[in-house]
């Protein structure tokens, strides 16, 4: 899954948090539109449309700026077919996840002759993180926000995604994880979002009171091994039995390993490449 995909995914999980942020107005409602838009050079991999009350939103995520047709092209021809569907207002916005290269021009119009047509850009790095780090849905976007320390930004998400329960912890921390990765060095990630779980695990505090050597590296062992079933799961669907004792055979430093390969996983195939690569590994020493 791309980055851009991925906020495409967030945004129609969770449509009325999305269209509340980007229009900056509060919406207690928003339906995901499966408008079929195919013909070319309709691309619609990372874009979102929302139906609001009388409006739609079309919203896109985009890491570059590089695009063909070029962005402004595609957001006028995405609007003509938009209103010949719907009929209402259309507000588009494209939200750029890092900033382009020295001396881009961010153009937010297309315009030939007599045709004008205009649209938002909103620079995720230039917005207040405040926002992102007090909302869980996007909260994974927080890293890429404004910074002048970009290392203690990431230790807030951390410290935001550790007060989460349940399965939303779970799934907001790997998302988070997979957006940190288009910014920070993945070890980085890594480092912080494990650290930072262990310190909040119940488990992990009786283990330090005891003081016990070997019950912390079983604490640690399993938590790690829980965490990864979870990352799995949700990048890859329901695990087959086999894969799961698989993994509940893996040594801590392999799921550590695993915990940072599967952020980049796109299908089972990654898994099977992995193992495999695993066992010739062990096979050579």
């Amino acid at each position: 899954m791309s980055f851009d995909n991925l906020c495409k995914l967030l945004s129609e999980k969770y449509p009325a948090h999305f269209a509340s942020w980007v229009l900056n107005t509060p919406q207690s409602h928003a339906e995901v539109l499966k408008t079929e838009l195919s013909i070319e050079p309709i691309r619609a991999d990372s874009v979102t449309f929302l139906q609001l009350q009388e409006r739609i939103l079309h919203l896109e995520f985009q890491t570059q700026l590089q695009s063909n047709p070029p962005l402004p092209l595609r957001m006028l021809d995405y609007w003509v077919r938009l209103y010949r569907l719907y009929r209402l207002p259309i507000t588009q916005v494209i939200v750029l996840l890092l900033p382009p290269p020295a001396n881009s021009v961010i153009e937010s119009s297309f315009t030939v002759e007599n045709t004008s047509h205009q649209y938002r850009v909103i620079r995720l790095w230039e917005e207040s993180p405040e926002l992102f780090l007090n909302d869980p849905i996007l909260l994974p976007l927080a890293p890429l926000t404004a910074t002048n320390d970009p290392q203690t930004l990431l230790q807030q998400v951390v410290k935001q995604v550790n007060q989460l329960e349940g399965e939303k912890k779970v799934e907001i921390s790997a998302y988070a994880q997979i957006v940190a990765g288009l910014k920070y060095r993945k070890d980085l990630v890594r480092r912080l979002f494990r650290e930072g779980m262990m310190r909040e695990s119940v488990i992990y505090q009786d283990i330090i009171q005891e003081g016990r050597q070997e019950g912390r590296q079983e604490g640690r062992q399993e938590g790690e091994r829980s965490l990864i079933l979870r990352l799995l799961t949700r990048r890859l669907g329901e695990l087959p039995q086999l894969w799961r004792d698989r993994v509940n055979t893996l040594s801590l430093e392999q799921l550590e390993n695993l915990g940072e390969a599967l952020l980049d996983f796109q299908g089972m195939a990654d898994l099977e490449i992995w193992w495999r690569e695993l066992n010739e590994r062990y096979q050579k020493d």
